[in-house]
Formats: structure tokens, C-alpha cells, sequence
């Protein structure tokens, strides 16, 4: 069995990724959100921070590649061979629509000979590894078909398959029965990705899907970040370990990122997920909320610590 922390943009930087591994870990692969590939060969100042080994230390990363041009694919790829990497993962699932309305991420699923031909060129022109990250088309999932025949042409290191479509986003439930229909046809090594927010939920779809190996979480991992060794048979989360992990968070978004604004923007966004884990934790999430200076911010966090009894995920 293997579990994989999803790459979410934004949300899961290196400094998300650190804490993670450093309070919890669990994960054999964690996933780093998406490096759009483009024509300037340089990375960003944040893309940097983020590929960076000494950022990545201890943990087997993976850096996602998003784009639609097969020349960017590879010479964003052979960058990131510099940097010691020898995988990478295509992004064929964002749904952002800021994404999907330039041909990219669920976008590309819509234009399967383009996609066919652009699979066909970094595949011949690369040796390193590659997996791809996918949903099952954009308006309804009698698009997988074509797509999965497309797949099946290509030694990919594992096809990780979100039972959705672009237009779900992460509503509705995720489809099933397409994804055990992919699963028996498949010719590469499948992932299952989509709304494991419990140990109960692994187990569920691990029993539903037996021959499954490899399994991603994303959302579920932010609502409860001991999730993955909770999966392993170890303990559940309580209250100091969700301190130490906020901790370490905060402190280290305050020494990386300038300005207490975008401190709180990263740390307002934890809370939406792990508030939850605290009951009656209303009134003070929404002091958390509305704080814009660090020293009222971390007041609020002080009295939801003091006040709100932790229940872990039996609170949602």
C-alpha cells in the first residue's frame, strides 16, 4: 500500500509539506502543486522554494508539470532533472477554469488528438519518469473511454485517476463504477484519488478495490493531517499534536513570507479545514477570520486552544 499527499495549489508548499512531514509524515510520495511549463525557462522566485532539495529533505517529492505544449513539458522536465528529480506528474485535473479556458489541466481531456500527440512526444523524448494526474473528461464520464485507450499507448509510471469531471469541480460523489471499469482495463499502474477524508473512507474504497496499491488525499489530509498514519494504524491526532503542527506552520510562514497579511491569507486557509477538529469553534474561527494583525491573530488561536474542546474529525 502506498499513499500519496495530492498537490494543491497554493496550500500545499514546501512549508506545508515540511510541517506535514516533520508532525506526521506517512506519505510515500508528496506531490509538489503545479509548475505552469512556459517558454521562459526560468522558475519563479516561489517555484524555486519549492522544487528545492534542501525544501523536499527526507521526503521522496514529485513535482507536477501544467501545459499543453510538449516542448515546455520537456524543458520544464529537464529542469527539474537538474535539480535531482527523476520523476514528474502532468496535470491533466485541475478544474480551475481559469486553467481549463487556456486548453490546460481537465481542459486538454477535451481535445484527446492533441493530447494523444502531445503524450507521444514526451514520451519518446524523455527518460524520466512520468505519471499523470487525471479526471474522467470535461461534461460527463462517457468521455473516459476514448481517454483510457489513449492512456493505455504509454508506459506511464502510474495513472492517478480522480473519479470525477471538470464541471464536478469536488461536488457530487465520485464515480465509481467508471473508475473500476478504468481500473480493469488499465495497462499502467492506477492511483485512486477522491474524497478519503477518514481511515473509515481508505478502507472502504480499499475493500471495494482490492487490487488498488497507490492511493492520494489532498482535502482530507488538510482537515485531518494525521490522516495518512491514522490509515497505517497509527495514533489519531489530539490536540498538542495539531499545536505543534499549526506552530511550526505559522512561524515558519513568518520568517519566509513578508507582511502579516499574507501570513494570515496562508494560515485563514489552514483554519477553514482544521476548525472543524475543535467543537463550538465558531465564534473563535470567525476571530481567526477577521484578524489582520499577527499579534490579534494569534490571540484568537490562543483562546480556540484554551476554550474548544478537540474532538478530532468526529466534530465535522
Amino acid at each position: 500500500m502506498k499513499l500519496y499527499l495530492a498537490p494543491l495549489e497554493g496550500i500545499t508548499s514546501y512549508i506545508y509539506r515540511k510541517a506535514l512531514y516533520q508532525c506526521f509524515d506517512g506519505f510515500d510520495k508528496y506531490f509538489i502543486p503545479f509548475i505552469r511549463a512556459k517558454q521562459n525557462l526560468n522558475f519563479s522566485g516561489r517555484e524555486k522554494k519549492d522544487i528545492s532539495p534542501e525544501n523536499n529533505s527526507g521526503m521522496y517529492a514529485v513535482p507536477q508539470i501544467l501545459t499543453r505544449n510538449a516542448d515546455d513539458f520537456l524543458r520544464t522536465a529537464n529542469q527539474l532533472k537538474e535539480y535531482g528529480y527523476q520523476e514528474v506528474n502532468l496535470n491533466l485535473g485541475c478544474p480551475s477554469k481559469t486553467v481549463v479556458t487556456k486548453g490546460c489541466g481537465a481542459g486538454f481531456l477535451a481535445r484527446p488528438e492533441e493530447l494523444e500527440q502531445f503524450l507521444d512526444r514526451i514520451f519518446s523524448k524523455t527518460d524520466m519518469k512520468i505519471s499523470v494526474k487525471t479526471r474522467l473528461g470535461m461534461e460527463n464520464a462517457e468521455e473516459f473511454p476514448r481517454l483510457m485507450e489513449i492512456y493505455n499507448r504509454f508506459p506511464m509510471e502510474e495513472l492517478i485517476i480522480h473519479p470525477r469531471v471538470q464541471k464536478d469541480f469536488y461536488k457530487n460523489i465520485p464515480n465509481l463504477e467508471i473508475f473500476g471499469e478504468a481500473l480493469a482495463i488499465s495497462k499502467n499502474s492506477v492511483c485512486y484519488n477522491g474524497d478519503i477524508f477518514s481511515a473509515d473512507d481508505f478502507k472502504r474504497i480499499q475493500s471495494q478495490f482490492p487490487d488498488v496499491e497507490c492511493f492520494m488525499m489532498g482535502r482530507g489530509v488538510l482537515a485531518d493531517p494525521s490522516l495518512a498514519r491514522e490509515i497505517r494504524g497509527g495514533k489519531a491526532a489530539d490536540q498538542s499534536d495539531i499545536r505543534r503542527f499549526h506552530d511550526l506552520l505559522y512561524h515558519t510562514y513568518r520568517e519566509e513570507v513578508s507582511g502579516d497579511r499574507n501570513v494570515l491569507f496562508k494560515m485563514k486557509e489552514i483554519w477553514f479545514y482544521l476548525a472543524p477538529m475543535f467543537a463550538d469553534s465558531k465564534k473563535y474561527a470567525k476571530k481567526i477570520k477577521k484578524s489582520e494583525r499577527c499579534v490579534v491573530y494569534e490571540s484568537a488561536v490562543n483562546e480556540l486552544f484554551a476554550n474548544c474542546r478537540f474532538t478530532g474529525t468526529q466534530s465535522k
